[in-house]
């Protein structure tokens, strides 16, 4: 898979144990990286990182992104081969909670990280991970292009847009001289669900918390249309993109979205509906109820283009809406339900599943 460039590699994982990064840095391991993670703390309990145990696994330090002295030095030291910055405040509730907080975590701690890589100046490729809510959203019913206007009424999505001019504006001022040794490219990704998520104010954990508590989930928004997606699916472009970034320098400096099938953009409340045959629910018992005085904004409709991927790498998405479901609702019901399971066993066998699917469906980066 992937070439085989992350094969004995040093690849670094800002925000490592956090959702995506706890998965990324599994599957890392399985493609025989050396991985490293820096996070501030463990963003939640229970957690995919704490579950798996994986700071057995992998070489872990506790550091804030927004320390530059800290990551200069990790760098330096490291040397990795690869970085993956995932590394944010990620909620948009908290971001109107401590709208300061989240702009100095998602504009500084990627400035931080950028600027780190520029001083040092050794082979590097650096994945820089956004969000899909980087785009100034008009709610229009096609797809957000790289070349679309950046922005956000919210202050988590003014962090991702003012992220992503920050990481254009390095490629264009340092790295796009031929003398620098670094080479990095923006994802921009967004609505991922999976197992082990459990960030506060996210649909699908506030589901698994609810019912694994025999009590109903409060939905603010069930007409909401999202681009649902199984977290490995963005991971295995994220992976992709960097593998041949890694190998063509022509791909430096380029920003791509990875997304779903449009047929997978569902209403809150049919991802709500579909996910809940996974689980007993009481008889008699609401699945959901409407949470009222939502007093701040959230997107309606929103999805990605995703061509220029397809285009540069040949990615394209796996998994259906059912499968992605069923994945997700399959991870949580084993570990509320199934004490026999061992989790990293189970999450190491969803990856692999998710591996075969991609070869019987042709995908091009499992070559």
């Amino acid at each position: 898979m992937f070439g085989n460039v992350y094969n004995n590699k040093k690849v670094l994982i800002t925000g490592n144990t956090g959702f995506k990064g706890a998965w990324l840095s599994l599957w890392l391991k399985q493609l025989g990286a050396e991985v490293y993670g820096v996070s501030k703390d463990i963003p939640s309990s229970p957690s995919l990182f704490e579950i798996t145990k994986m700071e057995s696994l992998v070489k872990h330090t506790f550091a804030d992104i927004r320390d530059l002295n800290k990551i200069k030095e990790l760098i330096h030291e490291i040397k990795p081969d690869f970085v993956f910055h995932l590394a944010a405040q990620p909620i948009v509730k908290l971001s109107y909670d401590d709208p300061i907080y989240t702009m100095s975590s998602n504009i500084m701690g990627t400035a931080n990280v950028l600027d780190a890589l520029r001083l040092a100046n050794f082979p590097c490729t650096a994945i820089m991970i956004t969000s899909d809510k980087c785009y100034e959203n008009v709610e229009w019913e096609w797809g957000y292009k790289e070349t679309d206007h950046l922005g956000g009424k919210d202050p988590y999505s003014a962090s991702k847009g003012a992220a992503e001019i920050v990481i254009k504006s390095y490629y264009e001022s340092f790295f796009k001289d031929p003398s620098s040794q670094i080479k990095i490219a923006s994802v921009r990704a967004g609505n991922v669900i999976g197992g082990a998520d459990w960030a506060a104010n996210r649909l699908v954990p506030d589901m698994f918390r609810a019912w694994s508590l025999g009590e109903t989930v409060p939905i603010r928004s069930p007409h909401s249309t999202r681009p649902w997606q199984h977290v490995l699916e963005p991971l295995s472009g994220y992976l992709k993109c960097g593998q041949e970034l890694y190998l063509d320098k022509k791909y430096n400096g380029y920003a791509y979205n990875f997304g779903p099938n449009s047929d997978q953009n569902k209403t809150v409340l049919e991802l709500l509906e579909e996910i809940s045959k996974y689980w007993e629910i009481q008889k008699g018992a609401a699945m959901y109820q409407l949470e009222e005085n939502n007093s701040f904004h959230e997107a309606g409709l929103l999805k990605l283009n995703c061509d220029r991927a397809l285009q540069h790498f040949n990615w394209k998405p796996t998994l259906h809406f059912d499968e992605t479901v069923a994945f997700t609702a399959t991870w949580y019901n084993n570990y509320y339900n199934n004490t026999d399971i061992e989790m990293l066993a189970f999450t190491n066998k969803q990856i692999i599943e998710y591996v075969t699917n991609a070869r019987n469906r042709n995908n091009e980066w499992v070559k």
